[in-house]
């Protein structure tokens, strides 16, 4: 009986040692690596009495080289010693399993349908399902605790319940096998068996894992993993390595050695979250939950629980609410949280207005003065209807004014107010008195072309403008535009995508000479894409002049020699849809020449890499494009202005003469219609007391802006334009005495030319 109890003690050491997948101080395995796992070189043990506790089994040590050999089935039945796959003890470094995140999805009256055992030579058919005798409560995987699992012994505990597998934990050639059935029904996964294939199937939630007996390969999800040793039967009971599982399924566990357990780590929550769909609550409004929650472990969702929930909030203050969800093992996930501030219902805005009288006379100037409120000062929009600056018939006159806050509530208020017979202003007199700055009205533009035209004279300061503006409307990709400019230098670049793509504009520099250069951006005014020409061509002027009177988008580029670069990037931020529309104004120099190439290539494509292969595009017969040298005109005119009606035209090739310049692509001379991308400076020296400076258009639409006396000036505020030539916009009135005036002008891309200054001597105030 001694020697028995020896050689028990000794079958222990080595059953440890055997086991020693886990670190020696029984650590759980490390789910961020991975590594493989070396058999160690151990002696096998024979138990000689089975299904007992390790220190009553009578055991006989084999040599090492008899280890080697294939057991028996009767030595397979018989090697009940629960041992993990090893490493060798000289490396003294914990093994590692191959890790994922478990999920389980439980698959309630599964039977296993198994191949033949080893000792059995009939046909394959499906084994019966093994029986799972249990002290304590035999339900499945209904709680989804740790489950501790022990060596040598078909003993498996789980939430302080202890059950029975088919067969103990074996070794086989220093590989741990389990039996499948009684493993997963504790781990809560789903098993079944494919008749066709004849294979057993375990079902994670989305992971399906496919072992076949007598073979070291299965599936994971379709993909083909080997293990350590073949999956086997043994009395009907199908037996898998252990790491086959954790490793696919990602089951960490960690070896207790002194107690002879493997511990698999189940305990993996549910977790549950959720949102509230609305920016703002108010009190009593329906609050909008959205849910969402998962289970690592791939269970059903069975229950929910909400602490602080409600419908609606009848008071404003700050609420906790708290969401959790139950798995199908009886698991709870962690409260899931969210404080919420609960706002005073929304009252809506009050629209409201008064007049400074309740009677006027016809083309008397009434003032509106809006008083309208809202509780949170978020009046976002208001219309007004029928409320001109006078009205010149007489009678009754309702005036409307409605709003709109923040949350979309409105309010309207009305106003009845009087007109008489009697008249202080006719409408004509009215308009040149009374009309806003950047506002328009209507008068006989017939008499346009009799008043006298100011005869001013110019000079040009020196700018090389490089207009790219031909094709306007791009069909395909390529180089709109190619030049070589030193100097002062002004891009105009005018653009819409028609490819069909989604493409970008660059506009790629290149210095060809053998020093460096620097080119210093000076300016810049772009805008866009936009399916709106003329809004692009207004705002890329409004933010040319602005960027004229703040320095603020200067910058440098400095060009080593053979060195291509990008410039002005403003263009290629934005990639243009079809249709749309990109606009560009740049002043900019270089002190030695910078060859251009502007293009436009599919917005994926590299810019540099396109250029070579791009051709140069056709003008579109329309449009205009070219080189022009004198693209500053300065006008300046000393004698005094505005005591009779005059007009001082620009863009009309007569008293402004066209620019001439060339096609660098076409091979021939250019005239620049309308003097795009011309800036005018415009020096009134002796504007008349009591004079109005207006906008007249003469060749139909415009929208665009000036710089007045160094103030932008919206030519019709808004999104609104100047339509016809009987419509004025005003530029600027002087006072009682005379003034001089700058203007500083270009022509809006997108707009239309010729266009006048007018200058009309104003009535008498009454």
């Amino acid at each position: 009986m001694n020697l028995k109890k020896n050689m028990s003690i000794i079958t222990a050491v080595a059953v440890l040692q055997a086991f020693t997948v886990g670190s020696a101080s029984a650590q759980t395995v490390d789910q961020g690596e991975a590594a493989v796992v070396t058999p160690a070189k151990v002696e096998s043990v024979e138990v000689m009495k089975k299904e007992q506790p390790l220190t009553e089994n009578e055991v006989k040590i084999k040599s090492s080289t008899s280890s080697k050999a294939e057991p028996t089935v009767e030595d397979t039945e018989a090697s009940k010693s629960a041992v993990v796959e090893t490493t060798p003890a000289a490396e003294n470094d914990p093994a590692a399993v191959d890790q994922a995140t478990t999920t389980n999805e439980s698959e309630e009256g599964s039977a296993i349908q198994e191949g033949t055992a080893e000792d059995d030579k009939t046909p394959a058919t499906p084994a019966q399902v093994e029986q799972q005798p249990a002290t304590g409560d035999s339900t499945t995987g209904t709680l989804g605790g740790d489950l501790t699992l022990y060596m040598n012994s078909n003993k498996m505990e789980q939430d302080g319940k202890s059950y029975l597998a088919g067969q103990p934990m074996t070794v086989k050639n220093g590989v741990s096998y389990v039996a499948i059935r009684a493993l997963v029904d504790r781990v809560g996964y789903g098993v079944k068996y494919d008749n066709k294939t004849k294979e057993t199937i375990i079902i994670s939630g989305d992971n399906e894992l496919r072992f076949k007996t007598n073979s070291k390969v299965y599936t994971v999800n379709g993909e083909s993993r080997t293990m350590k040793g073949p999956a086997y039967q043994q009395k009907n009971t199908f037996m898998v390595p252990l790491t086959s599982i954790t490793q696919a399924l990602n089951i960490s566990y960690k070896v207790n050695q002194s107690a002879k357990t493997v511990v698999l780590n189940l305990h993996k929550k549910p977790v549950a979250s959720f949102v509230i769909s609305q920016k703002e609550i108010f009190a009593g409004d329906t609050v909008d939950y959205v849910t969402s929650y998962s289970s690592p472990n791939g269970l059903e969702i069975t229950s929910e629980r909400w602490t602080g929930r409600q419908d609606s909030f009848d008071q404003a203050g700050t609420y906790t609410i708290s969401y959790q969800v139950q798995d199908s093992n009886g698991q709870w996930s962690d409260p899931y949280s969210v404080t919420i501030q609960v706002l005073q219902p929304n009252l809506p805005p009050v629209a409201m207005f008064t007049t400074d009288k309740d009677q006027y006379k016809m083309g008397e100037k009434i003032t509106y003065m809006d008083q309208s409120t809202d509780d949170e000062g978020k009046i976002e929009k208001t219309v007004w209807d029928n409320n001109p600056l006078a009205f010149f018939e007489p009678g009754p006159q309702t005036v409307t004014l409605t709003v709109t806050d923040n949350h979309g509530a409105t309010d309207t208020y009305s106003k009845v107010i009087n007109i008489t017979n009697e008249t202080l202003y006719n409408f004509s007199d009215f308009n040149l008195l009374f009309t806003p700055v950047g506002q328009k009205f209507t008068f006989n533009g017939g008499e346009v072309t009799s008043m006298e035209k100011v005869p001013y004279t110019y000079r040009d300061e020196a700018s090389l403008l490089i207009r790219s503006n031909s094709p306007e409307t791009v069909n395909t990709e390529g180089i709109v535009y190619q030049e070589s400019s030193s100097g002062q230098t002004r891009f105009m670049i005018h653009h819409v995508n028609n490819t069909g793509k989604r493409v970008k504009m660059y506009v790629i520099a290149t210095n060809n000479n053998p020093y460096p250069a620097v080119f210093e951006q000076q300016n810049m005014g772009f805008a866009g894409p936009t399916p709106f020409a003329t809004v692009a061509g207004k705002l890329s002027i409004d933010k040319w002049f602005k960027s004229i009177q703040t320095g603020a988008d200067q910058k440098k580029e400095y060009f080593e020699p053979g060195e291509s670069k990008l410039i002005l990037t403003e263009l290629n931020k934005t990639p243009m849809k079809e249709g749309q529309v990109i606009s560009l104004y740049s002043d900019a120099f270089s002190d030695y020449s910078l060859d251009y190439n502007v293009i436009l290539v599919e917005e994926n494509k590299d810019p540099f890499e396109a250029l070579p292969t791009l051709p140069v595009l056709d003008r579109d017969g329309v449009h205009n494009r070219g080189t022009y040298p004198n693209a500053t005109r300065v006008i300046t005119y000393d004698q005094q202005v505005g005591a009779t009606p005059a007009r001082l035209p620009l863009g009309d090739n007569a008293s402004d003469p066209n620019l001439v310049g060339t096609d660098p692509m076409a091979y021939t001379d250019a005239s620049n219609a309308g003097n795009f991308g011309v800036l005018y400076k415009i020096t009134l020296s002796n504007v008349a007391p009591r004079t109005l400076i207006s906008f007249n258009p003469r060749g139909g639409k415009y929208f665009g802006v000036a710089l007045v006396n160094g103030q932008v000036v919206q030519i019709v505020d808004g999104s609104l334009s100047i339509n016809t030539s009987s419509e004025q916009s005003v530029l600027y009135r002087t006072g009682s005495s005379s003034e001089s005036v700058t203007i500083l002008f270009s022509a809006a891309p997108g707009s239309n030319l010729p266009v006048n200054l007018l200058f009309t001597p104003l009535p008498m105030e009454k």
